[in-house]
């Protein structure tokens, strides 16, 4: 007996179905997957073929006839012909259209901002129907004042950002989403060449250092090294917020003798002569997040499709730029004044991971910085072990619970695979920072552990 591979009732069994037809919503999910290749793509793609052939034979006898007589394949080209097919499976599987096509996203010209930054001349925004302007910010107070007055539609993020907006920590708390990392990597100490004969930070007492913001991994990591090696990061050294546009200028002003901070100003403090980088903070710990694309619960909410669309776009835009042969394309494409404003030789070397130490040597790292979207929840709780190790987090909090809301990795998981990408499994991370492991299980035992701290 010959059974009609898009007849609704063989395909996705019987009872109520929001598609219109006489089946279970359930039943049409589980069997449209059965009866079609594996992905989401092709999924949706049969319930669109389905459709189309349905509303072309309406009378299912005839269309059982038209089947047998030519066969599935042969059908749908024969229909794909004369009706555009492809675009009603591409305006299917794309969801609405967007609430809101006129976006602003607010960024800092640093290296770390380049998924956000590149989607814009290199068009990852326009295809998805989104008119995007990037508006270069001065500072990262300036960044979430403008992301909390709703000037700013989404923005470029420290990946702690987030997480204290929505704690209430530093400004009154109000709810932020952090679907996709922009970076990992991507930053260094940077001194000043007078400082060339101590690389040992034991010997940093009294020394005036800067980082981008208080909430940000800059200070974390910074505070971590020089504990690390004895000193108390509120006693022994000073550290203050300086934009980082601000950081090669001070140092060459003699106001700072160094910097943990983002590029390219690590490069462009050695491309101007006026400092060394003494590490990249990889070498503390390697594949640490940095910057973050964040929107406020009320945009995402209210606003899902430009929601969707802008997600789709980042993570579009980080799978290209973690390509190593994208590179030296984007660093010319994010160069120009309106973006970074910077040398694109010295955007070059960032990118591509051969740079100038200001040392006279010639480094390679290809991993200097990388771009992996996914938020896990793992760099969540650390952070928020660092804010509690620090003092900046009084109460008590369920570190696991906050990390879940914030960061949202299954929106990430779940865009990624729409794209055809495959996420990461999310309970699997390991991190190990200077040689020491974290379990994120335990937070409070990891603040404990610690020697200097404020909690």
């Amino acid at each position: 007996m010959f059974k009609d591979p898009f007849d609704p009732k063989a395909l996705l069994g019987r009872g109520g179905c929001n598609c219109g037809g006489n089946h279970s919503q359930a039943d049409h999910a589980r069997l449209t997957a059965e009866a079609v290749p594996a992905g989401e793509e092709a999924r949706w793609n049969r319930v669109v073929d389905a459709a189309v052939l349905r509303a072309v034979f309406p009378v299912d006898a005839q269309r059982r006839q038209f089947l047998k007589t030519v066969g599935a394949a042969t059908a749908m080209a024969a229909i794909s012909s004369v009706l555009p097919l492809g675009a009603a499976r591409e305006a299917f599987a794309q969801g609405g259209a967007p609430e809101k096509k006129d976006l602003k996203v607010g960024f800092i010209p640093i290296t770390c901002a380049t998924p956000i930054i590149m989607a814009h001349p290199m068009g990852f925004y326009s295809k998805q129907g989104l008119n995007v302007e990037v508006v270069k910010t001065a500072g990262w107070a300036v960044i979430r004042d403008k992301s909390l007055a709703r000037e700013y539609d989404a923005s470029h993020m420290l990946s702690p950002m987030p997480l204290a907006i929505s704690l209430g920590v530093g400004s009154n708390p109000v709810p932020w989403t952090m679907p996709a990392i922009e970076n990992i990597n991507g930053q260094a100490i940077t001194l000043a060449n007078k400082h060339k004969d101590k690389r040992n930070p034991k010997d940093w007492k009294g020394f005036r250092f800067a980082v981008p913001f208080d909430y940000s991994m800059h200070n974390y990591l910074l505070r971590y090294y020089v504990a690390e090696a004895g000193l108390d990061p509120d006693k022994d050294i000073s550290i203050r917020s300086v934009p980082p546009p601000e950081m090669v200028a001070n140092l060459r002003a003699d106001n700072l003798d160094g910097y943990l901070g983002p590029d390219p100003f690590n490069q462009r403090a050695v491309y101007d002569g006026v400092g060394f980088i003494h590490m990249l903070t990889k070498e503390m710990w390697d594949g640490h997040p940095c910057c973050a694309f964040a929107v406020s619960k009320e945009f995402a909410t209210q606003n899902p499709n430009s929601y969707r669309a802008l997600l789709k776009a980042i993570i579009d835009a980080t799978a290209y730029a973690q390509k190593q042969e994208n590179r030296k394309e984007i660093a010319k494409a994010i160069a120009p004044q309106n973006y970074l404003n910077q040398p694109e030789t010295v955007l070059e070397q960032i990118l591509t991971g051969t740079y100038a130490d200001g040392l006279g040597g010639v480094k390679k790292d290809p991993d200097r910085i990388g771009f992996d979207p996914f938020p896990w929840n793992q760099f969540a709780i650390w952070i928020l072990t660092q804010m509690k190790r620090w003092g900046q987090l009084k109460a008590d909090v369920d570190y696991a619970k906050v990390a879940q809301e914030v960061f949202l990795a299954t929106d990430t998981a779940n865009m990624m695979k729409e794209m055809g990408l495959t996420p990461p499994d999310p309970s699997k991370k390991t991190i190990v920072v200077m040689g020491k492991p974290f379990d994120p299980a335990k937070p409070a035992d990891y603040v404990n552990s610690f020697a200097i701290k404020r909690t």
